[in-house]
């Protein structure tokens, strides 16, 4: 077996665990998904595993993969469990988004269409972005921090540096480190890690 082979599949299995704590955090209420995010993610995930697919990536595929069926699993729990309200960013990203999609289905240019795809799921990443500097607390950091070794490690599962290839897993990494960064950033302020009541993201 070709080593990308092992770190695609070990990229996907941690991928894949990083969503226990964070499902079992949203079930208890110490972790509050933000639907906008979650909800275009499990659009957009189920797209990018089955497009990466098609495009010809194998050991580069563990990773989206894995992440279609957690976000769903996350996305589902987010509309009964998730922060309350939206927001107006909220309703702003999932207008990009529907855009974004709108355009995605109509084009023919492959090229084109990966950005696209690449695009409405960094739309999902925003309000959560946010989320992760105003209120870290409601993140769950060891999910992240998984994440993030799933995402480093899925670089390395990359058998062929094409824009096809290489794109997705790239733009994840770097999402997921301003993520986890956002959220050990250290408390600069008293509104920082404490949210403001009556508003959410």
């Amino acid at each position: 077996m070709a080593y990308e082979s092992l770190f695609g599949i070990a990229a996907g299995a941690i991928g894949f665990l990083g969503f226990v704590p964070y499902i079992i955090g949203t079930l208890r209420g110490t972790t509050k998904p933000n639907k906008t995010t979650w909800l275009i993610w499990a659009v957009m995930g189920v797209i990018i595993a089955a497009s990466y697919f098609s495009a010809g990536a194998r050991d580069s595929v563990w990773v989206p993969a894995a992440y279609a069926i957690g976000i769903l699993a996350v996305a589902a729990l987010s509309l009964r469990f998730g922060e309350k309200g939206w927001t107006k960013l909220d309703l702003l990203c999932l207008l990009g988004a529907g855009v974004g999609l709108l355009l995605w289905w109509l084009t023919s240019e492959p090229t084109f269409a990966l950005y696209l795809t690449i695009a409405v799921d960094a739309i999902g990443f925003l309000p959560t972005l946010r989320k992760a500097y105003e209120r870290p607390e409601s993140e769950d950091r060891l999910a992240w921090c998984l994440f993030l070794v799933a995402d480093a490690l899925n670089i390395f599962a990359i058998s062929e540096w094409t824009l096809a290839m290489a794109s997705y897993p790239v733009y994840v990494l770097v999402f997921t480190i301003a993520v986890n960064a956002l959220l050990h950033l250290p408390k600069r302020d008293g509104t920082r890690g404490k949210g403001r009541k009556g508003r959410v993201a």
